[in-house]
């Protein structure tokens, strides 16, 4: 099992109980308890409560946590997606909100239900390969999302980047995590300036995306839960994690759960088989095509930039490092020739 990350706040059963009964009232107690494993942001444990509910406690990082600039106020903007999922999108499984707190001495929390299922992560750890019926709902779910529309482009709050427009938005996306690089001392495997240049460069592309849609970001299979249906056969049991959430391309949404490969040349590939028999066909121009280069810049970006702060570092993790860096070099280097 990895340390946990320095963003983890360190929690007992103890600690647990006392959230609960700020959550619930004294009234309800704690039957068991136990930390979840498999994310490196917040500190999350399942919870049974003695009148026979399981719910999720997520507890945000400490406040004097470093983290990236995007990562402000994750727990709350979590809160407010699972909330409008549920309202907007009622066929997309997300967890029911239970609790949203905050105290001196714990920080922030959010309690929900406890979805059932194991994520898609820890079940092809364990040998699980019949999974085309959950890519396939994934795909569905991803497009129930996309046909909310939000009040700008980016992110929901005020400190976080937004525009009106899709370019202004995402351009300053990308120079938050470069400025992000610079206070981590993260070396990148090109100057940032050039990846501000190729933004600049394929600026006209995004900008035919004219409307915010609702983006998950982080569908990779570690947030995609599956459960056995009646037949004995996976099914989609929940999308969690929701908390990176924003306004945008609707084909941003379309890199994570491919992740380490590419949506256009996969177009049978059962996660985009199911977006596209609820949203119609994807037009995978060139234009396209150079979108989704720039979406997996950003996330391999995303993925480079914050290892020092989960205490991943080159020196600790060299085959991630060398990885990431790799595959961040390809997108540069084909959105340059394009």
């Amino acid at each position: 099992m990895n340390a946990p990350s320095p963003t983890q706040r360190p929690l007992t059963p103890a600690d647990i109980a006392r959230l609960v009964h700020a959550s619930f009232g004294p009234a309800t107690s704690v039957a068991d308890c136990g930390p979840l494993h498999g994310g490196g942001f917040a500190a999350v444990w399942w919870v049974r409560l003695d009148d026979g509910r399981e719910v999720v406690l997520k507890v945000a990082p400490p406040e004097d946590a470093r983290l990236l600039r995007y990562e402000r106020g994750l727990c709350a903007a979590e809160a407010r997606y699972f909330r409008l999922v549920a309202a907007r999108a009622p066929d997309v499984p997300v967890p029911p909100v239970l609790h949203h707190g905050r105290d001196p001495a714990y920080g922030e929390w959010l309690v929900t239900g406890l979805l059932p299922g194991r994520s898609m992560a820890d079940l092809a750890a364990d040998g699980y390969a019949d999974d085309g019926p959950v890519r396939y709902a994934t795909g569905r779910a991803l497009a129930a999302l996309h046909q909310i529309t939000g009040p700008r482009f980016g992110y929901d709050d005020t400190e976080r980047p937004s525009a009106p427009t899709w370019p202004e938005a995402f351009g300053a996306m990308v120079d938050d995590l470069l400025a992000d690089a610079a206070d981590w001392g993260v070396e990148l495997p090109t100057a940032p300036a050039r990846i501000r240049a190729l933004v600049r460069r394929h600026a006209p592309a995004l900008g035919v995306v004219r409307r915010p849609a609702l983006l998950h970001f982080d569908c990779w299979d570690g947030n995609v839960l599956a459960a056995p249906g009646p037949d004995g056969r996976l099914r989609l049991a929940g999308l969690v994690d929701g908390e990176r959430f924003l306004y945008g391309d609707p084909l941003l949404d379309l890199t994570s759960p491919l992740l380490f490969r590419r949506v256009e040349d996969e177009p049978d590939h059962p996660t985009v088989r199911g977006y596209r028999d609820v949203a119609g066909p994807l037009d995978l121009d060139d234009g396209a095509r150079r979108r989704l280069g720039l979406y997996r810049m950003h996330l391999y970006l995303v993925m480079n930039v914050e290892g020092p702060s989960r205490g991943m570092t080159p020196d600790s993790d060299p085959r991630r490092h060398t990885a990431l860096a790799d595959l961040l070099r390809r997108e540069l280097t084909d959105l340059a020739g394009d």
